[in-house]
């Protein structure tokens, strides 16, 4: 499962391509999802982070945490992903199209996951990552490249977001 590193010692080794993507893939796909909110698209997108981790295996295996590279190339996909299919909706609203160019979101918790994709892209991370992965606020600093303190800020601010837009489509105060 292991090969050994180029030119260390037989008692260094490294996780192989394999190891690495039969681990890492479905959860990719569960984070993007939540992070674009189609699971179809998400398959395709940690697909393509999982390609570009093949591609820059020799370097990126040498990482304390693969897998955070990869979660970070996969949210930033996602957000992207999200980004054009809500332009593309907006341009068909104006010429008059049918509204139905985005896919409707998967089934399960479908309030509550709608509330985040309506957060900021990086309050949106922090909380699929915290919520989703059950990711430490340290964790979550590293994949989306910011200080604890900012992870942490992401979080509180997409919490209390995610409370008052619960509360708004309930009719609480």
């Amino acid at each position: 499962m292991t090969d050994p590193v180029a030119g260390g010692s037989p008692t260094q080794m490294r996780e192989t391509f394999s190891a690495f993507y039969l681990r890492e893939f479905p959860r990719l796909v569960a984070l993007t999802a939540a992070v674009g909110g189609n699971r179809a698209i998400a398959e395709d997108l940690a697909q393509e982070a999982m390609l570009r981790a093949h591609r820059h295996w020799d370097r990126i295996a040498a990482y304390d945490k693969p897998g955070a590279w990869a979660r970070r190339v996969a949210i930033n996909l996602a957000t992207s992903a999200l980004r054009r299919r809500t332009a593309e909706a907006r341009r068909a609203v104006r010429l008059g199209h049918a509204s139905g160019t985005i896919p409707p979101p998967d089934p399960g918790d479908h309030e509550v996951w709608a509330a985040v994709r309506a957060l900021p892209a990086r309050q949106r991370a922090a909380i699929a990552l915290h919520y989703l992965e059950d990711r430490p606020v340290k964790e979550i600093a590293a994949i989306l490249e910011c200080t604890e303190s900012t992870a942490k800020a992401h979080l509180h601010k997409g919490r209390a977001a995610l409370v008052a837009a619960l509360a708004d489509e309930r009719g609480r105060p």
